[in-house]
């Protein structure tokens, strides 16, 4: 399903039972999975890969350089950035292009939540299970079934995949697992 408001790039690539809804614009080489849905207003740009059964909220900019893996919930609003050092124009006032930047890149994990309006620096990776808090600004790894919040973002504790939030034995008490940290 894409709505008539979008405009998907002829090469982009998506899978089966993907939505596009109103006034998404999604770039050449993006890849979309099966049963993905994309919200209002979403930009993803050329060469973005998004796994399957990924939900992304409204006002969403997935830029260059982005890998979403599969199960991953995008809170509206959520920024992913991709230069270290943007800037504008060249130190002699010319303006950039293409070859005068550096993506870095970004790496969220399967099963990962990033809350709303949160901010996801270059070169980051979002470990699997792992929870991002809403507002939250995060500027290094966030290591699976971790709980972030704040700016910058840190680790304040560890999540079930779930979603619920660990004891110290790393115990959930909705799901009654113990979670092993080290396999993710």
């Amino acid at each position: 399903m894409i709505h008539a408001t979008a405009q998907v790039d002829p090469g982009a690539r998506l899978g089966e039972n993907v939505k596009v809804w109103n006034w998404v614009q999604i770039r050449e080489d993006a890849e979309i999975g099966e049963n993905t849905i994309i919200s209002k207003g979403v930009y993803v740009d050329f060469g973005v890969r998004i796994g399957r059964n990924v939900k992304i909220q409204n006002n969403v900019s997935v830029y260059h350089g982005v890998t979403i893996e599969d199960g991953v919930f995008v809170g509206p609003h959520v920024c992913f950035t991709n230069d270290k050092i943007p800037r504008a124009v060249n130190p002699d006032g010319s303006q950039k292009g293409a070859a005068d930047w550096q993506v870095s890149p970004i790496v969220i994990k399967r099963g990962a939540s990033l809350g709303a309006n949160c901010t996801i620096l270059p070169g980051v990776t979002v470990g699997s299970f792992a929870l991002v808090g809403a507002g939250a600004v995060v500027s290094r790894d966030v290591p699976a079934h971790g709980l972030v919040v704040g700016n910058p973002a840190r680790l304040i504790g560890r999540v079930c995949g779930c979603g619920e939030r660990l004891d110290e034995r790393l115990y959930c008490r909705r799901c009654g697992k113990t979670v092993d940290i080290e396999k993710g």
